[in-house]
């Protein structure tokens, strides 16, 4: 559940039209996210499609802070548009297509985007709790967002960058996090998941061929039938995770490096 802290503060920001502040990963600590500025929608469907048409060739609909919260903008082609902190929770994105788009510290909190292309999108400090992405594309986007609980089945994350931001600690320590998310059958083929967050994450049957997991967090997570050929665990955190059932365990690099292998379920 959110935590209602400080609601009070919250609610004069929004009164005020003052962005809240960005929030650490898991941190909702001086948000009010039942207020309107977290659940009413400041464009229609129509008003986001008849904006984009009348866009000059080349330019950009800057939808920067808007809120376009509950909104169904399934089906449509939003590669012109930039969602920076943008508050899009609730929001249907089912099968569109935002390649190459900007949804840094963008609020998409319970929002959908089954089967939708995110190639080489910026997701950077996103929250997406609750969020679903079965069957979304987001090869080589840069990803240090927080699916906590979300849903990701058949998610791909190739050539993906989720590894922590070492240059940015004003923010705390933005990665992706993926604690209880579900990624069964997810692909992180040579993904970069450096300090990723993932305790308690189902990767049933995931591919993560040549993935670099060195220094993650993965305490609990379920790797049965995750494909680990050539994945490096150096450093990463196996408690009480399910390695048993790996495919390629053989393959696998540096696993006799990683934090309590010994803790780890092998049966």
């Amino acid at each position: 559940m959110l935590r209602p802290a400080l609601l009070v503060t919250a609610f004069a920001l929004v009164m005020l039209n003052i962005s809240p502040p960005i929030a650490r990963s898991q941190d909702f600590t001086g948000l009010d996210v039942t207020s309107e500025s977290f659940t009413k929608a400041d464009m229609s469907r129509d008003d986001v499609i008849q904006s984009l048409a009348e866009l000059p060739a080349g330019a950009e609909l800057d939808l920067t802070g808007k809120s376009l919260n509950g909104l169904d903008l399934s089906g449509l082609d939003l590669r012109r548009i930039k969602l920076q902190a943008a508050r899009i929770n609730k929001t249907n994105f089912k099968d569109s297509n935002l390649d190459g788009v900007t949804l840094d510290q963008a609020w998409a909190l319970k929002s959908d985007f089954s089967g939708a292309s995110l190639k080489g999108a910026s997701l950077f400090a996103t929250q997406l709790w609750d969020a679903r992405l079965d069957g979304a594309d987001l090869s080589n986007a840069r990803v240090a967002a927080d699916f906590t609980n979300a849903s990701l089945k058949d998610a791909q994350f190739d050539g993906a960058n989720l590894s922590a931001d070492e240059t940015n600690q004003s923010m705390g320590l933005m990665r992706g996090v993926l604690k209880s998310a579900n990624l069964d059958g997810a692909s992180f083929r040579k993904a970069n998941l450096a300090r990723v967050m993932m305790e308690f994450a189902s990767l049933r049957d995931a591919d993560l061929t040549d993935a670099n997991l060195k220094n993650s967090e993965l305490a609990a997570a379920d790797f049965t039938g995750a494909n680990v050929a050539g994945a490096n665990f150096e450093g990463a955190d196996l408690n009480s995770a399910h390695i048993g059932e790996m495919k390629n365990t053989a393959k696998a690099k540096n696993l006799d490096k990683a934090k309590n292998l010994d803790k780890a379920f092998r049966h």
